[in-house]
């Protein structure tokens, strides 16, 4: 059992029930059709159709065309059940037959109308089995979580935000790097090379680069919007625990567990010098906004 609006698109053949999905809500909002926007955003029929036709992410995204056009209560009312869908992201992506549940354990504490209407609907929805929480068990909108970034495959060791803050780059355990879309939550390339779980990594300032460091020794200097590797800069002894990049993005330094940093010419991937001080583990460095010093820490306290 589902909607009035559900069961319409399920009688519709499914070439044109895709292409309605895809432009239907885009063509409300140029035609100013609020109203039909808001009805059709808080129609669990709806959801599930857009959400198993086309994606989790567009369907969040769908929201935006009628919050743009929507104050008050009824704007807050459309950005609970968006920020709810960010949350459960991860999981709708894997499996949409859980959009029930998931909206059940956001959404179960929230007293608005449309809201309380959303979830009787999606009470009814037979099609799969699913399990319907009699409290709110899940992180509910409106708090600090913003979403959930999944894809690695073992333990994630580090991460840094890029400048702009749009974009993210993470490291695992699982021997890759990833670059994330902020705004959406989506992996947007991965970065293979490394034969050593990710122990660190640094985005240049332009946004543009970035230099990870490895349990296998070695760092390696990426492109992030192909994924490329530009270089592997050689020369630590040991697993490298931490790099920075200075501020002119023009030289890197690393740690590592030889005991040494490293200062690296990003230019030409080459080493330029080696500081020797530490007498256990490199763990952090920082270089300073002039990019003339650094400071690092150690095992050795």
């Amino acid at each position: 059992m589902t909607t009035a609006l559900g069961q319409w698109l399920s009688k519709l053949d499914s070439e044109k029930r895709l292409q309605l999905l895809r432009h239907q809500l885009s063509d409300f909002a140029k035609a100013g059709e609020v109203e039909r926007l808001r009805s059709w955003l808080t129609d669990f029929g709806f959801l599930q159709h857009k959400l198993e036709a086309v994606g989790i992410r567009a369907l969040i995204s769908d929201y935006d065309l009628v919050l743009l056009l929507l104050s008050g209560e009824q704007g807050g009312t459309l950005k609970l059940i968006q920020e709810a869908l960010g949350l459960s992201a991860d999981v709708l992506a894997e499996d949409s037959s859980q959009l029930a549940g998931q909206l059940w354990g956001r959404l179960l504490s929230v007293q608005q109308p449309e809201i309380v209407a959303l979830l009787k609907d999606a009470q009814q929805w037979r099609d799969k089995p699913w399990f319907r929480p009699f409290t709110g068990n899940l992180i509910a909108p409106g708090g600090p979580l913003i979403c959930t970034l999944t894809g690695h495959t073992e333990e994630v060791n580090a991460v840094t935000i890029a400048l702009d803050g749009k974009t993210a780059v993470s490291g695992s355990e699982d021997r890759t790097l990833k670059w994330w879309d902020l705004a959406t939550g989506e992996e947007i390339v991965t970065l293979r090379g490394h034969s050593g779980a990710v122990n660190t990594v640094a985005i240049a300032p332009d946004g543009k680069t970035a230099v990870s460091g490895s349990e296998d020794k070695t760092l390696k200097w990426w492109y992030l919007s192909t994924g490329w590797e530009i270089a592997t800069l050689r020369g630590h002894t040991d697993s490298v625990t931490s790099v920075a990049i200075a501020p002119d993005g023009k030289t890197a330094v690393s740690g590592s567990g030889d005991r040494t940093l490293k200062v690296w010419d990003l230019s030409t991937g080459l080493e330029v010098a080696t500081l020797r001080g530490h007498t256990d583990w490199v763990r952090s460095v920082a270089i300073a906004p002039d990019g003339r010093t650094a400071i690092s820490a150690s095992d050795d306290r």
